[in-house]
């Protein structure tokens, strides 16, 4: 994210008090979320990736400035918003910058794609991106680096102080299983479908820091943690730590990784909703000194497992009670935990028709398998993602949230 509106003390979700110290009791409304997504770059004729990326990035600044820019791969292209209060905005920004990116990349006979991974496949090793970083990482990784066509979208928190950071990370680990499951969208890898439904969770895991995060005990536990990654060069830098919520390197936010590039705007921000009520329910638990539930991590593990590999359909594993439940009976407790939160800012109504389509449509992974399966050809999934990834929202999306409802409480995770 870029940190130039970041560091404003009044975009913070915690003020701080007259002595400079966080005032950790700041209502939802305050909170702010801010979003970077990724694009694959594809050839509309063929569906192959595309290695344009500078050019389509140097397009795109024009309009965008430095909110866009590019990835580790030359297939790649990263952008970022702005921090916001309010989900109205947030989404009208990402249309914005969707449509900058794609207007780009017509310019040079190209089209843009939001997925976790690349559908037809990819060279191997892919292109990089000239420089420093990613030379090094290529030499410390090696083939690692060969995935990293991957694409995610990450949603910061703004949080001024890390200690009160990890202790939100703490409160946000157990819903880890059920954004991966809302969001899964990357079924496919080199032409075939993986059988899983986020495919990039599993690439992404490999990577000798990653996943789910430790139970921080205290800020000392996190510094001395890095300390001896970074000392015995398991990660390049601070920059390297990419587990599924992390503390940001470079801004005052809480960075959440775990979910596969959205193949909607709407889809982002139901995604950066439910963060964003997460986030204000787990700074109410940090002001209250209530600790975080704290499942194994082997159960945690293994419950991201199991949501990567199905997604809404199957089962998902219960942290609290140890045992399988229905995937969505986890999505609905979600969803049901934050919709007080999101309501009282008027959050709420953003989001339905996404959470109306969730239900409906099922998440990005379903409706590239449904994309494909209408004729069983692969690049009609390619076909598909060019045309929701740069879409506008519609009315009658808009009007299906009028079928919006809940089940009955649920106790949490």
């Amino acid at each position: 994210m870029t940190s130039r509106n970041w560091t404003r003390a009044d975009a913070h979700p915690l003020a701080a008090d007259g002595e400079g110290r966080p005032r950790a009791a700041a209502g939802p409304a305050a909170v702010t979320v801010g979003v970077e997504e990724e694009y694959l770059l594809v050839d509309p004729a063929s569906r192959q990736l595309s290695t344009e990326a500078e050019k389509v990035v140097a397009l795109a600044a024009a309009e965008l400035g430095d909110r866009v820019t590019t990835e580790i791969t030359r297939y790649q292209v990263e952008v970022r918003t702005d921090p916001h209060t309010g989900l109205t905005s947030l989404r009208d920004q990402l249309h914005t910058t969707r449509r900058a990116v794609a207007d780009a990349a017509a310019r040079l006979g190209l089209r843009i794609i939001s997925s976790g991974t690349p559908i037809l496949g990819q060279h191997t090793p892919p292109p990089l991106t000239p420089g420093p970083r990613y030379a090094r990482s290529a030499a410390m990784f090696r083939a690692l680096d060969h995935e990293q066509t991957a694409c995610a979208c990450h949603v910061h928190v703004g949080i001024p102080d890390l200690t009160t950071a990890l202790q939100v990370s703490n409160h946000l680990r157990p819903w880890l299983p059920a954004l991966i499951a809302v969001t899964a969208n990357s079924p496919y890898w080199d032409a075939q479908d993986t059988g899983y439904a986020s495919w990039r969770t599993m690439t992404w895991g490999r990577w000798p820091v990653a996943g789910p995060p430790p139970y921080f005990e205290s800020r000392a536990h996190f510094e001395d943690l890095l300390d001896d990654l970074i000392g015995t060069r398991t990660v390049m830098d601070r920059g390297g730590l990419y587990w599924d919520i992390r503390p940001s390197h470079h801004v005052p936010t809480l960075e959440i990784r775990v979910a596969d590039a959205a193949p909607t705007v709407d889809d982002t921000v139901l995604l950066a909703g439910a963060l964003k009520g997460l986030t204000a329910l787990a700074l109410a638990a940090v002001h209250r000194s209530e600790p975080a539930p704290n499942p194994q991590p082997e159960m945690l593990r293994a419950a991201c497992w199991r949501a990567a590999r199905d997604g809404l359909a199957g089962q998902s594993i219960n942290l609290g009670a140890r045992r399988l439940e229905p995937a969505g009976t986890q999505v609905d407790r979600l969803f049901h935990a934050v919709r007080p939160v999101l309501e009282s800012t008027g959050d709420f109504v953003p989001l339905r028709a996404a959470r109306a389509r969730l239900r409906t449509d099922g998440n990005g992974a379903v409706r590239q398998r449904t994309a494909y399966g209408r004729r069983r050809n692969v690049a009609d999934v390619v076909d598909y993602l060019i045309r929701t990834t740069a879409a506008t929202a519609t009315t009658a999306a808009t009007s299906a949230a009028a079928t919006d409802c809940e089940q009955s409480p649920l106790d949490p995770v």
